[in-house]
């Protein structure tokens, strides 16, 4: 009985690391930039571009590392177009997001024609490349590592990496004065349009991994909705874990643990419908929200375009 158990646990442990980490990616970069005082609701669509342009690297060069450059820099460029609607012209926030997540996907549906003449989803590339077999031989842990990849590893250090230069760098502490008190970081000599847009274009950078994720590390392809409200998800995530980076990472667990156990409980054969499966991982994430954000805080300046002539 025992030793039945175990494959499932460790596959379904294995699923949830695997699903979290376009999540965290997703969600470190919302920490990011929300940190700053700009709210990134276009998360979703940078994952989208990220996705596509990490398999056209992948394609164009046959070198998928190449193909996560072209994810970082694709998220990057979008997550740029934001930040001058946010920043320079001082667009609400919100709808400039929202007309990026509707502009990746018929770009991305536009290119795969283009670029591939094919509908829907793209050729197969070269996946990044996991020594499955190698971590399988690791003693004790070998069997759940053989099934995780490299971002999964990329995802947990830059958790690490963001909470150092965010609480314990003069650099994050002037992204948080900019997302607390933009007015009186200004005073102090601290440029307000500089911080912000360098903390978009970052939010893009962790937005394009995390497309970059799904597209050459869980899949050799891109397919129109493959990122199916993962951006969202990062969104809550981040919310949820009260915009700190360890936070959100947990909150991308949770969510992720839901997913996981929606894949593999259909194997169980519980006589449940399958739609209520599906359902699973966005009840939890709308419980979690209902039942915690009035708990959160968010930065006083988060969604507040900061005009430097103002008094």
């Amino acid at each position: 009985m025992a030793n039945g158990s175990i494959p499932v646990v460790v596959a379904l442990l294995a699923a949830t690391f695997r699903l979290a980490t376009p999540l965290i990616f997703a969600a470190l970069g919302g920490v990011i930039s929300e940190r700053s005082g700009v709210v990134n609701i276009g998360l979703e669509g940078i994952m989208i571009v990220g996705a596509f342009f990490a398999v056209y690297g992948s394609s164009l060069t046959g070198n998928p590392w190449v193909g996560l450059l072209f994810a970082v820099v694709s998220g990057a460029l979008v997550a740029a177009i934001h930040a001058v609607l946010s920043i320079n012209l001082k667009a609400d926030q919100t709808v400039s997001g929202v007309a990026i997540n509707l502009f990746a996907g018929a770009l991305t549906s536009f290119l795969i024609f283009k670029l591939f003449g094919r509908q829907g989803q793209t050729d197969g590339v070269a996946a990044l490349p996991y020594p499955t077999e190698a971590m399988a031989k690791i003693p004790v842990i070998g069997p759940f590592l053989s099934e995780l990849n490299w971002f999964v590893f990329m995802a947990i250090i830059l958790v690490f990496v963001v909470h150092y230069v965010l609480y314990y760098t003069p650099l994050g502490l002037r992204i948080r004065a900019v997302g607390e008190h933009p007015k009186a970081a200004d005073t102090l000599g601290i440029n307000v349009y500089k911080i912000r847009y360098l903390c978009v274009i970052m939010s893009g950078v962790f937005a394009g991994l995390g497309g970059a994720t799904l597209s050459i590390g869980v899949m050799n392809l891109f397919r129109e909705g493959m990122v199916s409200g993962r951006g969202f998800i990062a969104l809550a995530a981040m919310i949820f874990g009260n915009w700190k980076p360890f936070g959100a990472m947990g909150a991308s667990f949770l969510f992720a643990f839901a997913q996981a156990f929606e894949i593999l409980a259909q194997k169980f054969g519980w006589a449940l419908p399958t739609e209520a499966y599906l359902a699973f991982p966005y009840i939890l994430t709308m419980l979690a929200l209902a039942g915690f954000v009035g708990k959160t805080t968010p930065p006083a300046a988060d969604g507040v375009p900061y005009n430097k002539g103002e008094r």
